[in-house]
């Protein structure tokens, strides 16, 4: 079976807090935007979560806008 390694200094991208272009951790979430819990499991969404390696800085990124 095939599989896929990523990098061993991560997925290189600008990093805002460190002002330059650092190794970060990347993964796919589904987070929950409604802070009722009432259904919130239909409101969940893919984010795009990146993490700097470096300084820890996290941000995430809403995948589809509908």
């Amino acid at each position: 079976m095939a599989s896929k390694h990523s990098p061993p200094d991560g997925i290189v991208e600008q990093c805002s807090n460190c002002e330059r272009e650092q190794p970060h951790e990347v993964s796919i979430d589904l987070l929950t935007e409604s802070d009722q819990e009432e259904n919130a499991e239909f409101s969940r969404e893919p984010y795009r979560v990146a993490t700097c390696r470096v300084c820890g800085d996290t941000t995430k990124t809403r995948m589809n806008n509908a």
